[in-house]
């Protein structure tokens, strides 16, 4: 563990470094995914409306400029996706000095980690839990209502969506941090599993509205395997921390 202690504006300074260099990954990433941004959009809008008509259905913009802010959102969303080694190497380069030698090694496992788990998360909830959520609501059409989506709010709850999912799936990461601060051990996280499940499925009731057990189990599921990769990760860091500290503890000097 570095030992150096600086001052809280050398900390903010560093802090604000790091967030110009994360947002000029994503305005990078954003310049570079506009060429392909109509594919994107379709992409994103997909699930709703193969919801709407699954032989074609058409959204509804109500500004004059909504098509293009949209495009931009599109651009930024991607951006974000594809920096996400660059966000999660700044956050680790943050946190380090207060880590262990052995510990700053995790670097690179941490970053590809939590890049993988942000955009499985996202993946799943575009692929399985999207085009439930969005039959389940046009199941509510009848003959006094047409259902007639805005481009704006399906585009918004999307996005929205999409990254609820990819943070929910962060939460072996999470609980690693929780553990490396100290907060939580593995026994302590296995004597809480009965109220993880609890929570799994009350996040699973609240992301999906279809009140069948079968949906909510679909995502309850991962999110219980998730925690308890968590403990996992918990229980191995506790068993190399002891290891960690003395390796790090300053060699007494020798009698002459």
């Amino acid at each position: 563990m570095d030992e150096t202690r600086l001052p809280l504006t050398a900390h903010l300074a560093e802090l604000r470094t790091r967030i110009a260099r994360m947002l000029v990954a994503i305005v990078i990433g954003a310049g570079l995914s506009w060429t392909f941004r109509e594919e994107i959009f379709g992409l994103l809008l997909r699930p709703a409306l193969d919801a709407l008509a699954p032989d074609g259905g058409r959204l509804q913009a109500l500004a004059p400029g909504e098509m293009f802010f949209t495009y931009v959102k599109c651009s930024l969303l991607v951006g974000f996706v594809v920096s996400l080694p660059v966000v999660f190497w700044e956050i680790w380069g943050f946190v380090a000095p207060g880590l262990y030698p052995s510990e700053r090694r995790l670097a690179l496992p941490f970053v590809l980690l939590s890049t993988a788990l942000f955009v499985a998360g996202g993946y799943f909830g575009y692929e399985v839990v999207f085009p439930i959520m969005f039959s389940f609501f046009a199941a509510f059409e009848n003959q006094y209502v047409e259902a007639a989506w805005t481009m704006r709010e399906v585009f918004s709850f999307t996005v929205h969506m999409f990254l609820a999912f990819g943070v929910a799936f962060e939460l072996p990461v999470a609980v690693f941090f929780l553990a490396l601060a100290g907060v939580v051990d593995a026994r302590q996280l296995l004597r809480g599993f009965k109220y993880a499940v609890l929570g799994a499925f009350v996040i699973s009731a609240v992301l999906t509205p279809t009140p069948d057990i079968v949906t909510q189990t679909l995502l309850a599921g991962p999110l219980i395997l998730l925690y308890l990769l968590g403990v996992g990760a918990a229980w191995i860091f506790a068993r190399r921390k002891p290891a960690a500290e003395e390796s790090s503890e300053p060699q007494a000097p020798s009698a002459a």
